[in-house]
């Protein structure tokens, strides 16, 4: 069916609740498609998870969190607070529907299934944001230098070789590094490192708050409205949809829902389906005083964590924690995170100034996003990106754009070359 009459509204064509990176850049291209366009969030542009992640265009990831070995982890997950992935304890029996889910994805045809949906995305993505940051005279703001997965031990050099090969299996472009490579690149890191994989088609951003920022002003230049307010209810109307905000009632034909880990009740109050929608507390730490040190991104793999060199300094960020968005955060756990970077550098990092962030990274059981259109196209979906929203974002956002269809009046544009939306309909949790 087509969307409601533009005449029927009162406030916009679409009004997308979410001003991170998923629903700026979606609010973006449907305003070029030349929909009227409102976007509300409780905070500013960009205050949640898309302010603190990690930077990195993880493109390489194209498997699943989880895999068997989470559940030869789960009693050092309840155990060790400092851990790289941990579960509250006391938030155990509110995640175990979730975790279940999460266990039965691990049989071999869920698990497939997943990781095509993933590589499906992942492949577009670095080329997508390229697009889009060119578009607004940014590309400067990305760089696709690669990244870096190092190890330490020699005991390590299986578990390499066997990522290796499996990536190598879906295509993703690899390269084995030994030492001699790594001292030539980044010569700053320690000389004990063994080797790594060199990941060629990902990329960093220089500053995720600062690539928010541009994407508003975009925005704004193309007519998209922002306004900070709550949106407490939701309800469907015969010309499309009404939200209820600390601001008062606001209306429109459409309505996108992409705020995150806070997605799943709007998307209910919509569409009476429920969403198996948890969250991962993820930690940076942010170093002012350390510049220069690294060329691109770098993981390790023993340690679990990331560091990304950025305009700002250096980030250290990584480790999950499932304690849900009522659990006060546990700072000490972004601390952890410069502890776990002695010895990989010549010289340590210097902590002077230092800040530590924690933001709700949105996670459903299957690694996968929600993005889809429902109830006559009154309803967008784009949420569930996890660890990779920053890397997703820009393709989400032309998948959107093609779902919602140009207004009236405006040219099709050419779609996405996505084979299939089907991996990510919400309709797969039914």
């Amino acid at each position: 069916m087509p969307n409601p009459s533009p005449s029927a509204l009162t406030d916009a064509d679409t009004i997308v609740v979410g001003a991170g990176l998923v629903g700026v850049t979606s609010a973006l291209a449907l305003a070029r498609r030349g929909h009227r366009v409102r976007v509300l969030d409780r905070q500013a542009p960009g205050r949640g998870a898309s302010y603190g992640n990690a930077g990195h265009l993880a493109t390489e990831q194209v498997f699943p969190i989880a895999d068997a070995s989470i559940l030869r982890s789960l009693p050092g997950m309840l155990m060790d607070p400092m851990g790289p992935l941990r579960l509250d304890w006391k938030y155990l029996p509110r995640a175990l529907p979730w975790l279940t889910r999460l266990v039965l994805n691990l049989r071999p045809a869920p698990f497939r299934a997943s990781v095509a949906g993933l590589r499906a995305l992942n492949e577009r993505s670095l080329a997508a944001w390229q697009r889009l940051l060119a578009s607004v005279d940014s590309a400067h703001l990305l760089r696709a230098d690669g990244s870096l997965l190092v190890y330490e031990k020699p005991e390590s050099h299986s578990k390499l070789a066997a990522l290796e090969s499996r990536m190598r299996a879906q295509q993703v472009p690899v390269e084995r590094w030994e030492r001699e490579a790594i001292r030539r690149a980044a010569p700053q890191l320690s000389t004990d490192l063994q080797g790594g994989l060199f990941f060629p088609a990902t990329g960093h951003v220089v500053d995720p708050w600062r690539v928010v920022n541009t994407l508003v002003d975009a925005a704004k230049q193309e007519g998209v409205q922002f306004e900070q307010a709550s949106v407490q209810s939701a309800r469907l109307t015969d010309s499309g949809v009404a939200l209820m905000t600390d601001a008062g009632e606001r209306k429109a034909s459409q309505v996108l829902i992409a705020c995150g880990a806070h997605s799943a009740e709007l998307t209910a109050q919509l569409t009476g389906k429920h969403v198996p929608l948890d969250t991962e507390r993820g930690y940076h730490l942010m170093l002012p005083r350390e510049h220069e040190r690294l060329p691109f991104a770098v993981t390790s793999l023993e340690r679990r964590f990331i560091m990304t060199p950025m305009e700002t300094g250096l980030r250290l960020a990584g480790t999950v924690e499932f304690a849900g968005l009522v659990a006060p955060p546990n700072m000490e756990r972004a601390w952890q995170l410069h502890r776990l970077s002695r010895g990989l550098f010549k010289t340590d990092l210097d902590a002077g100034d230092a800040t530590p962030w924690m933001g709700f990274r949105p996670s459903l059981p299957d690694s996968l996003p929600i993005i889809d259109r429902l109830e006559h196209g009154r309803v967008l979906l784009a949420f569930g990106h996890h660890h990779l929203g920053l890397t997703q974002a820009a393709i989400t956002a032309e998948l959107i754009a093609d779902l919602a269809g140009p207004a009236e009046g405006h040219p099709s544009t050419e779609p996405p070359d996505l084979p299939s939306l089907a991996p990510y309909r919400l309709s797969r949790f039914d």
